[in-house]
């Protein structure tokens, strides 16, 4: 597996951003963020997940959070300028990014749509998204994946 280069990882060097590939076995079907949390040893509070929604605008907006937190809906809505948001269906996943679930990165989607990342993210040195694989992540500062993204910090999980 070490000879594996995702999209995002390709964006990333492009870039001449340093990352670290960690890898985990999937066989077992448990890719759920905190399933691969406890997998690659990282504290849950380091590893973010990546949510897909629409806007009532059919606006897509992508929002960046930890694995053990809940989306706030309201604020979602609130920061991408929406009146409500949702997130889009599974099946719609892959035709809209480029990606499977379990294996959704913020990095190299189909189209740079407006990214947000929670504000615990900026607290941090590094990071741990998904690297767009599924059994594939990646531990990225998080100001430079919002530098890359253009994304903003923000206040988007429920208290």
């Amino acid at each position: 597996m070490s000879k594996i280069k995702t999209n995002a990882m390709r964006i990333l060097d492009s870039n001449r951003i340093e990352y670290e590939i960690i890898t985990y076995e999937n066989k077992d079907g448990k890719i759920d963020g905190v399933s691969v949390a406890n997998k690659i040893g990282r504290d849950i509070n380091m590893v973010y997940k990546t949510l897909v929604t629409q806007g009532l605008s059919k606006e897509y907006y992508v929002f960046v959070i930890p694995v053990n937190e809940e989306l706030d809906f309201k604020k979602a809505a609130k920061v991408a300028s929406e009146k409500s948001i949702e997130l889009i269906n599974v099946k719609d996943l892959t035709k809209i990014t480029g990606y499977i679930r379990g294996g959704c990165s913020p990095i190299g989607m189909k189209k740079l749509y407006k990214t947000f990342i929670n504000i615990t993210a900026s607290e941090k040195d590094k990071i741990v998204v998904s690297g767009g694989k599924i059994g594939v992540q990646l531990e990225i500062n998080p100001q430079e994946l919002v530098n890359l993204l253009n994304a903003r910090y923000e206040d988007i999980i429920k208290n």
